[in-house]
């Protein structure tokens, strides 16, 4: 069986969930699937690096000496980018190095080393949300989308911040080879594990990721477009022009949530972003996110987050405040 070659570059200040999230897939992968890839974990100059948190990362090479084909580049993100995108060695071993791999991918602000490679002109893109607007001007030619957990535009890949890679790496993942062991994989790592509350992104894995068939993603299309709007099952059976019956089993299958919770997952992702960026109100979310009343509103986000709304939008500005 052919290994895929996957690179992870990795630098001074890195995030060190940027590199061990998308490593911990890819690894899990290999030792369920036997061997389906080959992983290695490279810095710009070959040396030894330390992440954000301290943690220190021996590389097996620099990204230079990275010879032949690669399957995979996945370029991690954190404090350290600015430097890494400063440096024209390190820029143009990535444009290299991506020159001769099938698909590109960045972690969190890893996007900003593609971008300043020229990797993500005329692409669409995303990023940790706090450089959402850093990096539609720094990069006017790039479509920065603000509120993806992840982007594929053609090769390329981008994800959201942090563990939002462990999100990129499945659906990388399951393009190779399927779904099935995709969700073994997120099985393994406990991914559905519950989020703390504070995260500044939202993600039910795999949900994030459109089903195969249209008629399932047409629906996926109308929750995540329109989350106020009528999601009932019936309501979305009737935009796949399906049976409830056969709409709601083949949901499950390919989505791997029930319809209900996936609009749940979609409801609570739109209003924690509204939190975020808003000063709206318990009622003012609850109506724009299709929860119908705000205590429907707060029981499913205590659900989902295990805190409630007032609680996250604390937490949130707190974290925002100890950064300033």
């Amino acid at each position: 069986m052919t290994q895929r070659r996957i690179v992870i570059l990795g630098f001074d200040d890195v995030q060190s969930l940027d590199v061990s999230g998308p490593l911990e897939v890819f690894e899990t992968a290999e030792r369920l699937s036997s061997g389906r890839y080959r992983h290695e974990v490279v810095s710009p100059d070959g040396a030894a690096f330390k992440t954000s948190s301290g943690l220190r990362i021996s590389p097996e090479r620099a990204l230079g000496e990275v010879a032949g084909p690669i399957d995979t580049l996945v370029v991690a993100g954190g404090r350290g980018v600015s430097a890494a995108q400063r440096d024209p060695a390190t820029v143009a071993a990535v444009a290299a190095a991506a020159g001769r791999a099938r698909r590109v991918a960045s972690v969190c602000t890893g996007a900003f080393l593609l971008a300043k490679a020229g990797l993500l002109d005329g692409r669409r893109a995303a990023t940790h949300w706090s450089s959402v607007d850093l990096l539609a001007e720094r990069y006017p030619r790039v479509e920065v989308d603000p509120n993806s957990i992840f982007v594929r535009d053609g090769d390329v890949w981008t994800s959201a911040g942090v563990t939002a890679g462990i999100d990129l790496a499945l659906a990388l993942v399951e393009e190779d080879h399927g779904r099935a062991t995709a969700l073994e994989i997120a099985r393994w790592l406990v991914v559905f594990a519950k989020r703390p509350g504070g995260q500044a992104q939202f993600s039910a894995p795999l949900a994030a990721q459109l089903a195969e068939r249209p008629p399932i993603r047409a629906a996926q299309e109308l929750a995540r477009a329109r989350p106020e709007a009528d999601l009932t099952v019936e309501a979305l059976a009737g935009h796949a022009h399906m049976s409830v019956r056969g709409f709601a089993r083949a949901f499950r299958r390919e989505v791997g949530l029930t319809p209900a919770a996936y609009v749940e997952a979609v409801r609570v992702e739109r209003a924690v972003a509204m939190l975020q960026t808003t000063s709206a109100g318990a009622d003012q979310i609850a109506a724009a996110c299709g929860f119908g009343t705000p205590e429907t509103f707060r029981r499913a986000f205590r659900r989902r987050l295990g805190v409630t709304p007032g609680e996250y939008r604390d937490r949130f500005r707190g974290a925002l405040e100890g950064a300033a």
